[in-house]
């Protein structure tokens, strides 16, 4: 069955699914995480917590229940980079909603309302831009995280130096 970019080839996601059930708790995190991680755009399509929830006998509605409530989970497309802004008190009154308007303002990206939803993706699938409530960083304020790697005492101005580095890098 031929596959698109946006999805865990069937293969991957049966051996996954073989590799860690084993009717433990926390098997259904495992691979839940572990699909996520093997799609290419890094998100569980609705296609993935259908096979998931038929392969475990467990309903839907428990699978979409602990995918909406991990943070971790991605439920639409993600970008080729992660840009997570912290949104925490001690980040908000050090300005992190200025690191987020600005770094939406470099990704075009002008329809993201924070009150509604925590994450949005470019237009072109360069970026994701995500809001968490803390990462637990308050002294170091404030906290984003690109990649997986977090930076501290963020200001405009490196961020702006960091996301024009990636878009060279990734023209090159």
């Amino acid at each position: 069955m031929p596959t698109t970019a946006a999805q865990t080839p069937v293969d991957d996601l049966t051996k996954i699914i073989q590799n860690n059930h084993d009717n433990k708790p926390g098997s259904l995190l495992r691979i839940l995480e572990q699909a996520q991680e093997a799609d290419s755009r890094h998100y569980l399509s609705e296609k993935t917590l259908r096979t998931v929830a038929e392969a475990l006998d467990v309903p839907l509605t428990q699978v979409y229940s602990i995918v909406t409530f991990y943070s971790f989970f991605n439920l639409k497309p993600q970008g080729k980079h992660s840009i997570v802004v912290c949104r925490g008190t001690a980040c908000h009154t050090r300005g992190s909603l200025a690191l987020l308007n600005e770094a939406l303002h470099h990704m075009n990206i002008q329809s993201f309302r924070e009150e509604e939803e925590n994450s949005v993706t470019s237009l072109d699938g360069f970026a994701s831009i995500r809001t968490v409530a803390c990462f637990g960083q308050c002294a170091l304020a404030p906290v984003i995280q690109v990649d997986g790697v977090v930076k501290s005492r963020m200001t405009i101005g490196k961020l702006v130096s960091l996301l024009e580095k990636m878009k060279k890098e990734a023209k090159a």
